[in-house]
């Protein structure tokens, strides 16, 4: 592509963006004002908070004036309306002293631009920032030695498809890289310590941005105590991507170096760790690549719904293919070949795979044809999008793949992700008897009970087969 053709397209995607945002004012404003809400709800927490600490929280002028007035009924009763605005909101999304990085550490100042374009290619306006749920959001492990020591806690909500993701890269570095034999075990991912939690994390981290790089560059970003730019009427700030340093990496062994100096900063509580990994994803894919990768069906990465902006499939793809192609068949489709409009697919066999359930039955009919580049990747690894919330399905035994006996019968684990598994689940696979159907239509009741949405999703590339839980209850 030439630079005049992707300077026109750019040019026309910021004039999308822009009519998108005037569309849109009114559901920013209320967003903002949901988001205003929700902290004033939680006010009197942080002043009890502060208290029991020995901290105390400036008054406002209009807190002073009612302490020092006469002390009226009507003023008594709204005292503690007045006093919500003593605590400064940017007190919940402050980085903690010990995750922000000195500016002299060698990385380049973000730019205003390189901001509008992160937010542009995010939101589809400059607008729009981070809710709370998001700053909040790091990667925080289970508990070190224990059955699920391997796994990340992930959010419900917008960022949770991020974090599987990267849960299913973990997956594979623990398993079938950082072992001497030919595959580690179920047992061996128990065994998992705080060294070792930080080593996975670091390690697929950096896999996972040396692959969208392309295998030549990648970039990191860590926030500083520094801002280098201001608002203005075509930014809004939100105090953390102004303060932002970029550092380029052109060998891997010293992107990983550096990022396990600094793994505090994405796994640490305030870090803003998955927006820093996000940020860090797109800026080594580069925005050229970017919107290349995109089509016409996609404007922008993250999708407003149900008061969350949650990733869509093209971030998904990049952190599985390192392309952000919005559609998970194979290949690219061509829709008119006179104006050559095309929907981009997976180009090539990923290393960890993808399947998709919807149990929705006006969803069936329009669930997405996943493709063999994600559903036989080359290791035995399958991010889950199950009913819209994603999860995990592995095995451990490379064989899986390459030999089709060993299909008959196997073993796969499930990690939803959820606070409320304490185990990996064991399932046995069986594709060679085909009688489940039977077994499930005699068993009347609860059709969640009779058709689990994990057995539904298996069957998306076994199709027909039958999957005992070993004990455990199916939830999922």
């Amino acid at each position: 592509m030439d630079e005049e053709r992707y300077t026109w397209d750019q040019k026309e995607k910021h004039r999308q963006a822009d009519n998108i945002y005037s569309d849109g004012h009114q559901s920013l404003q209320q967003m903002e004002l949901e988001e205003i809400e929700s902290k004033i709800s939680d006010l009197d927490k942080w002043r009890a908070i502060f208290s029991s600490q020995g901290l105390e929280v400036k008054k406002t002028p209009a807190e002073d004036n009612q302490k020092d007035g006469d002390g009226g009924g009507d003023k008594a009763e709204d005292s503690s309306s007045k006093k919500r605005s003593a605590l400064p909101f940017n007190v919940l999304y402050s980085v903690p002293r010990e995750l922000i990085i000195p500016s002299d550490l060698g990385g380049q100042p973000i730019s205003k631009e390189t901001a509008m374009e992160l937010r542009r290619i995010l939101f589809g306006n400059t607008f729009y920032t981070f809710n709370y749920e998001w700053k909040k959001s790091f990667f925080k492990f289970r508990d070190p030695y224990s059955d699920l020591a391997y796994s990340l806690e992930a959010e419900k909500g917008g960022t949770r498809a991020i974090q599987m993701a990267v849960q299913a890269h973990i997956i594979k570095f623990l398993i079938f890289t950082n072992n001497s034999d030919e595959h580690g075990s179920l047992q061996s991912l128990h065994e998992i310590g705080p060294k070792q939690q930080e080593r996975a994390l670091a390690a697929s981290l950096t896999n996972i941005l040396w692959m969208t790089g392309e295998g030549k560059r990648a970039t990191l970003c860590l926030i500083t105590n520094d801002s280098y730019f201001t608002e203005s009427k075509d930014y809004k700030t939100d105090n953390f991507t102004e303060q932002l340093q970029l550092f380029e990496f052109m060998e891997k062994e010293k992107l990983e170096k550096f990022l396990s100096a600094h793994i505090h900063c994405f796994r640490s509580e305030g870090c803003h760790g998955v927006i820093l990994f996000l940020y860090s994803l797109l800026l080594s894919r580069t925005f050229q690549r970017l919107w290349e990768d995109l089509d016409f069906t996609t404007t922008h990465l993250l999708h407003f719904n149900l008061g969350n902006h949650t990733a869509r499939q093209a971030v998904v793809n990049l952190m599985l293919t390192g392309r952000a192609s919005p559609h998970v068949f194979n290949g690219d489709q061509t829709l008119d070949a006179e104006n050559l409009e095309q929907k981009h697919g997976v180009l090539i066999r990923s290393n960890v795979g993808y399947l998709h359930w919807v149990r929705e039955e006006e969803e069936l009919d329009r669930l997405p044809q996943v493709g063999s580049m994600l559903k036989t990747p080359k290791f035995p690894i399958w991010l889950c999008n199950i009913n819209g919330t994603y999860s995990v399905l592995f095995g451990t035994k490379m064989s899986l793949l390459c030999d089709w006996k060993m299909e008959h019968i196997f073993e796969l684990y499930f990690y939803s992700g959820q606070s409320t598994q304490t185990k990996t689940v064991h399932l046995t696979i069986d594709t060679h008897s085909h009688h489940w159907e039977g077994r499930y239509k005699r068993d009347e009741g609860d059709p969640e009970k009779r058709y689990p949405s994990v057995e539904m999703t298996i069957r998306t590339k076994w199709e027909g087969a039958a999957i005992n839980w070993n004990g455990t209850v199916p939830f999922f």
